[in-house]
């Protein structure tokens, strides 16, 4: 049973900083994609940022120079650095993971099935 746990949601003002961690349990392929999502009230699921098993990423045009996606060695955490933050990165954000012999490593293809999703942690700025 595949579990993502997130963490490091928090209130902040405009212009600081967050880390957001998810850990993945219970996966036991080595190859996997991982990204990070979000959703304000109102508002459809949108792309953050994606990290592939070799290092690539892709960023959402909104978040490009201010957040940064990595991984650990043992590529089963996956963290979202959120730098400058501003109202609207206001969200809950979820995390997301999937074989990457599954599923093609893109906002697209996480969605659309074969991936596992975190509860999510909130982020509020002000």
């Amino acid at each position: 049973h595949v579990q993502l746990v997130e963490s490091g949601g928090d209130s902040v003002q405009a212009g600081g900083s967050l880390t957001l961690s998810c850990e993945v349990f219970g996966c036991t392929y080595s190859r996997i994609c991982m990204a990070w999502f979000r959703q304000s009230p109102g508002k459809e699921r949108e792309g953050v940022a994606v990290i592939d098993n070799d290092g690539s990423t892709i960023y959402a045009d909104s978040v490009k120079g201010r957040f940064t996606i990595s991984q650990n060695n043992a590529k089963n955490t996956v963290y979202l650095q959120m730098n400058s933050l501003k109202p609207e990165d206001t969200a809950m954000y979820y995390c997301a993971a999937a074989r990457t012999d599954l599923t093609r490593c893109n906002y697209d293809g996480l969605q659309a099935g074969n991936t596992y999703w975190g509860q999510g942690t909130q982020v509020t700025v002000s």
